[in-house]
């Protein structure tokens, strides 16, 4: 039946794991609709026969009407079968933008008219996606121009893609293949041509891809122990020269000034997101306002904040995520973190969608770090003091944040060594801490 149905209304074939339900959700709604007009169509007719006009005197059309009961029935079973929907589609939403603990990440950016994937692992990729069956894939999407629109027909996902912001869907493949990547959102002149790919490989062929993406490829003609390489991923070459061209700056496009092609190629190819991000966070300074090992300082410490809750100055509370970090980095003073002053400046044109996208795997690489000292809870904004002055000011921050030392900060060294798969805190001793006034952190 599903896939009579399916092919009656002309759907595209269901590879993932949330595709099923979707269409039957829509299969309800169709067939309830279709029942409803067929029903009135028939009564109709039967009216339109039985109650034909047979002599040329008009009668007087009596007085009809419906029994309490029925008019009920009518009313309530219409009302039920509206909430019946509504709330097998909030399950669905709700499904749908909550990722499984363990899904991959992805970063995606879109610009006119490309999309761009970058792995925690480190390779980045053009317009193709390539991702395991069986696994869930969690996509932390940003724009850098204009709204974009990703879409999978096969999948049953669309998702608005915002400039500034970062928003998130996930998806399960089910089936190996190739599928369409769509963008729904009309996004300027070449608008029809912004199309990728999702390649879905089994588990093994996936692994075998990953590793090979990692690795280097001898270039043809190259002799020697000294022969140059280059990346197997054609793609992440392309990604760095279309941010040297780029002309725009932030999360709505760009790259820092005097930074062409911003800090992230700095690392060359083989580093990983994390690492990336760990440069980036030290490049900007942000190092002296934040913590990795829990010690308090002019911004809350990272370590361990991934996905927690955090309390507000407002009295609430906020999920440390993606879209929350990344609104602290482009709009600071939206959410302010308790005990914090509100000083942090904004990184809207600062910072490009690429270096946002490895801030953020950096931060959510250290989830698992557990502080070796243990904040108090905030009673007041915490603040540093010049020399001299008679406050006390608390140890400066080892590298890992998103925030500057100021809008235009002196690039600070890391305080320890960039962050690799089994240790992402630095331990060098920490640098001395800002002569400036208290700073918040996402």
């Amino acid at each position: 039946m599903n896939e009579l149905l399916r092919r009656l209304l002309h759907l595209p074939a269901q590879r993932s794991s949330m595709a099923r339900a979707v269409d039957m959700l829509h299969y309800s709604v169709i067939l309830a609709t279709m029942a409803g007009v067929a029903l009135a169509a028939i009564v109709t007719a039967i009216f339109l026969f039985r109650y034909r006009r047979r002599t040329t005197a008009i009668p007087l059309t009596p007085k009809v009407r419906a029994p309490a009961w029925l008019e009920l029935l009518v009313i309530g079973g219409l009302l039920g079968l509206f909430g019946v929907w509504w709330v097998i589609g909030f399950a669905q939403y709700r499904v749908l933008e909550t990722p499984p603990a363990d899904a991959i990440p992805v970063y995606v950016t879109a610009k006119q008219w490309m999309w761009k994937f970058a792995y925690p692992s480190g390779p980045t990729a053009t317009d193709e996606l390539v991702v395991p069956v069986g696994r869930p894939v969690k996509l932390i999407m940003t724009s850098r121009d204009v709204i974009h629109s990703f879409y999978v027909p096969e999948f049953r996902i669309k998702q608005d893609v915002v400039p500034g912001r970062a928003v998130t869907t996930w998806f399960e493949a089910t089936d190996p293949g190739t599928y369409e990547i769509l963008c729904t959102q009309y996004c300027g002149t070449r608008h029809s041509f912004m199309r990728a790919q999702v390649i879905a490989l089994a588990a093994d062929d996936y692994a075998r891809w990953l590793d090979a993406a990692r690795a280097p490829l001898a270039l043809p003609g190259a002799k020697g122990d000294g022969q140059a390489t280059a990346r197997r991923d054609r793609a992440s070459t392309s990604a760095v020269a279309s941010e040297a061209n780029d002309t725009t700056g932030g999360m709505a496009g760009g790259t820092a000034a005097g930074e062409p092609g911003g800090a992230i190629a700095a690392l060359g190819p083989g580093a990983t997101l994390a690492e990336r991000g760990h440069q980036i966070a030290a490049e900007r300074g942000c190092l002296r306002c934040h913590s990795v090992d829990g010690t308090p300082f002019i911004g809350p410490t990272w370590a361990n904040a991934f996905g927690r809750r955090r309390a507000t100055a407002d009295g609430g509370d906020v999920l440390v995520d993606e879209a929350y970090l990344t609104q602290s980095m482009m709009d600071p003073r939206a959410v302010i973190a308790a005990g914090f002053a509100p000083v942090m400046p904004s990184y809207q044109g600062a910072l490009t969608p690429d270096e946002t996208s490895a801030i953020l795997e950096y931060i959510r690489a250290l989830r698992d770090v557990h502080p070796t000292r243990v904040p108090p809870a905030p009673d007041g904004a915490i603040t540093s003091t010049a020399a001299g002055s008679a406050a006390t000011t608390s140890p400066a921050a080892p590298p890992s944040s998103a925030a500057p030392e100021s809008a235009a900060p002196a690039p600070a060294a890391p305080a320890g060594p960039a962050p690799s798969s089994t240790a992402l805190a630095p331990s060098a001793p920490t640098p001395s801490a800002p002569a400036a006034s208290a700073r918040t952190a996402p």
